[in-house]
């Protein structure tokens, strides 16, 4: 398939001949129908005199009437034929003016189906007491809430109108305005306002029965009452931590910097949605341990929001450089320079693991060719771990931390509020490094290999094991022990391992051949690996128990995926389970059980994964 337009394979729009430049909405929340009810105006900029049409991404949308709003004309527009996961085409003929900027006015209203809405009775809840909404645009999925250019390439400020009963409370990717309330109609509605020119993918929308705590001068957490105190305490080093991004790389620009943590069936660990960044509850380990999540979505600020990648085929230029810097501040608050290697050592294991699994090895390219692909199958690790591993790479070939730092920062204040690709990228990193003996050793780089290699990199980073060592060692005592030997072990083995050094234990295990039932007998005991609350750990665990073909671990498996929709955890423990013939069933069984509780994304991709579909 080719790509659908000049500028990204994933959208329909032609932004060099007619692009976006502003967007206001004014929508109506309807939680019975599942649906929002309202119109979007759009500003539009021609970029020469003949251009009579503007064509934008829809998907699922009905479209009632557009009108020019200058003149409440009514303009003629046709909607093509759905296109798989890329919805419709919408082209619109534009009023008959010599002026370069039209703003037009699309009546719609989305589907209850919206593949960017997830919708939640009361019970799905955790107060029980107010249905819930929330979106997740990303990778293509804005163009089922709004007629847009849903692309990267295009970047525009936008406004909103919500109204929504007077109940529930509605936050979007913005800063808020004072609500209005409607006593006659008991509703209220919410108004917004994002200055700073964004991708549509970070449109966002919540609403439901929500309540905040402050935890910094210029953040809150959102969420039900039920965890948001749990959650002020998780996320108290928010403040510092966007400090520390500030050090780093300029001004935190967005305002406000608040989190919201989501219902359960969140599907990612977080959103980087500005002004509101979303998070999965399975964040909420009581000992801020999980809390460098934070970190990555804090420093989507500056990579990724601030200088974004302009189509899904250089996602790569987000994520790669998020979790460099999300590394950094973490190193910074704990541990240092040792507790950055031992993360990236821990992503390039993740990576490796990947690599072996992915079934498509081409998905597995730092820049892949998505033409024709829907980007949420390419969905992977591999522009997290692969891009952090080149920026890493290319830190040491340059001179350091310190020196490498400067290029980062130079690199967001050079192209700040734009879109670009890997090209660019590369060309600014070649005039920032001008002097000659750098340059050659850039010139050296197997840029190729790199970008558009197949598998693992073409070279490893050299990390230092300091903190790696004792979970290494701890494993292989534990791989190389007989039945007879196990006395040898006791339930303070770990007293001094942080919580990242147990998950690394457990994933060097899963690396190994699979363990006999007796050692994860009591491993379980001294460890109480089963009732643990840290989610990573838990993944792991019940991981490591499919792999041994333990059945006491199914139960616990098919809570987990139950319990919580987060794609990290669910799609691998309902891959490992459909391999294990004895819990295939059950697995799929669990799943059509539990396929409606689950966000729509989520849902459809483990559908593949458990040969559904």
């Amino acid at each position: 398939m080719a790509a659908l337009g000049p500028v990204d394979p994933s959208s329909f729009s032609e932004p060099e001949r007619c692009v976006v430049t502003k967007l206001h909405v004014d929508l109506e929340i309807d939680f019975a129908k599942h649906v929002l009810v309202g119109s979007v105006d759009i500003t539009l900029e021609k970029k020469s005199e003949d251009v009579k049409t503007v064509i934008l991404d829809t998907r699922d949308l009905t479209i009632s009437r557009i009108v020019d709003r200058a003149t409440i004309s009514v303009l003629p527009f046709t909607l093509g034929e759905p296109t798989g996961p890329f919805g419709s085409k919408l082209e619109i003929t534009l009023p008959t003016s010599s002026d370069k900027q039209v703003t037009i006015s699309i009546e719609y209203s989305t589907s209850e189906t919206s593949t960017a809405l997830q919708w939640l009775r009361p019970e799905q809840t955790a107060g029980k007491r107010q249905p819930y909404l929330f979106s997740q645009c990303q990778a293509i999925h804005a163009r089922s809430l709004v007629p847009c250019q849903d692309t990267p390439y295009v970047k525009f400020p936008y406004t909103a109108k919500v109204t929504a009963p007077e109940e529930v409370t509605v936050l979007m990717s913005a800063l808020r305005k004072d609500p209005v309330r409607h006593p006659n109609k008991r509703t209220t509605t919410h108004e917004f306002e994002q200055k700073i020119p964004i991708p549509s993918y970070l449109i966002a929308i919540v609403a439901g029965d929500i309540e905040s705590r402050d935890i910094g001068p210029r953040s809150k957490v959102w969420s039900e009452k039920e965890l948001v105190d749990m959650a002020a305490y998780e996320f108290a080093e928010t403040e510092q931590m966007l400090q520390t991004a500030e050090a780093m790389l300029g001004p935190y620009v967005w305002g406000h910097y608040d989190l919201l943590v989501l219902p359960p069936s969140f599907p990612y660990g977080g959103m980087e949605n500005p002004c509101l960044t979303f998070v999965t509850p399975t964040l909420l380990a009581k000992d801020r341990s999980l809390a460098n999540v934070v970190a990555h979505e804090i420093s989507h600020s500056w990579t990724g929001n601030l200088v974004t990648n302009n189509s899904c085929e250089h996602f790569w230029l987000n994520e790669g450089h998020t979790v460099f810097v999300e590394r950094k501040i973490a190193s910074r608050l704990h541990g240092g320079e040792q507790m950055r290697h031992f993360m990236a050592s821990e992503g390039w294991d993740a990576l490796q693991n990947a690599v072996n699994t992915l079934e498509n090895p081409l998905y597995t390219k730092l820049i892949p060719d998505l033409k024709g692909v829907d980007p949420d199958d390419a969905f992977s690790i591999v522009p997290y771990e692969k891009g952090f591993a080149l920026l890493f790479y290319l830190e040491t070939l340059v001179g350091g931390p310190d020196v490498f730092e400067k290029f980062l920062k130079a690199y967001i204040d050079t192209f700040k509020y734009k879109s670009i690709n890997s090209k660019t990228w590369k060309n600014f990193l070649f005039l920032h490094f001008s002097d000659t003996e750098t340059q050659k050793v850039l010139n050296d780089v197997d840029w190729d290999a790199w970008f558009f290699g197949v598998g693992m990199p073409p070279v490893k980073p050299d990390y230092d094991t300091s903190l790696r060592d004792p979970c290494t060692n701890m494993c292989n005592m534990w791989v190389e022990a007989s039945e007879a030997d196990m006395s040898q072990f006791g339930k303070h083995d770990l007293h001094d391992f942080s919580s990242i050094q147990e998950r690394e234990f457990i994933n060097l295990l899963i690396q190994k051949p699979p363990l006999p039932v007796f050692k994860l007998e009591k491993m379980n005991e001294l460890y109480q690996f089963g009732v643990v609350i840290n989610s990573e750990i838990r993944f792991r665990w019940i991981r490591l128990g499919i792999r041994a073909q333990w059945p006491k671990i199914i139960p616990l498996a098919l809570a987990f995926v139950s319990e919580q929709g987060r794609m990290k955890f669910v799609r691998p423990i309902y891959t490992d389970l459909y391999k294990w013939e004895a819990a295939r069933q059950k697995a799929i069984d669990n799943y059509m059980e539990h396929k409606d509780e689950m966000h729509n994304t989520t849902a459809s991709l483990v559908a593949k994964d458990l040969k559904l579909m």
